[in-house]
């Protein structure tokens, strides 16, 4: 993710990945925050891309046993937007290259009707070195996350106080 990509999709929103994982206490403390649960532990999380209007993009630590970059990719929007954007780092890679952010992937019926994916060129080649056998359009990795975890939403408005 050292590719500086100012903003990504349809919403213009700035995309700003992490030099390194957000630290678990601050990672808690964002947590606590964006649930007004104060009893909750960040650790099932790892923070790895802010975006401009104050949401973060993190793994979720779902899969027991399974490497990082196994684990769904989430987004837990500034204006209490939730989703499982991507099934993994691959797809979720694949997923910016089609020129469709996060934030977006997010919002109900994504994408919408008559959305024309715009390629990002230099994603799409991270994605094609890192990913090549993930390759799917934004649709399709949406959709594929959304059937997945169906209850990702309701299991993170359930924690808000």
């Amino acid at each position: 993710m050292a590719v500086r990509v100012d903003c990504i999709g349809e919403d213009g929103v700035d995309f700003e990945p992490l030099g390194a994982f957000l630290p678990t206490d601050e990672t808690t403390d964002w947590l606590r925050s964006w649930t007004g649960n104060r009893e909750l532990e960040g650790d099932g999380f790892r923070v790895f891309v802010q975006d401009g209007t104050g949401g973060s993009v993190a793994f979720w630590l779902i899969r027991p046993d399974r490497a990082l970059v196994e684990q769904p990719v989430i987004i837990l929007g500034s204006e209490g937007e939730t989703g499982v954007v991507a099934r993994n780092l691959g797809a979720f890679l694949w997923l910016l290259a089609d020129g469709f952010g996060p934030r977006g992937a997010a919002t109900p019926y994504a994408p919408e009707p008559g959305w024309v994916a715009h390629a990002n060129h230099q994603l799409a080649d991270v994605a094609e070195r890192f990913a090549p056998d993930h390759r799917a359009p934004a649709t399709t990795v949406i959709d594929q996350a959304t059937r997945e975890f169906p209850g990702f939403d309701d299991s993170m408005v359930a924690l808000c106080r």
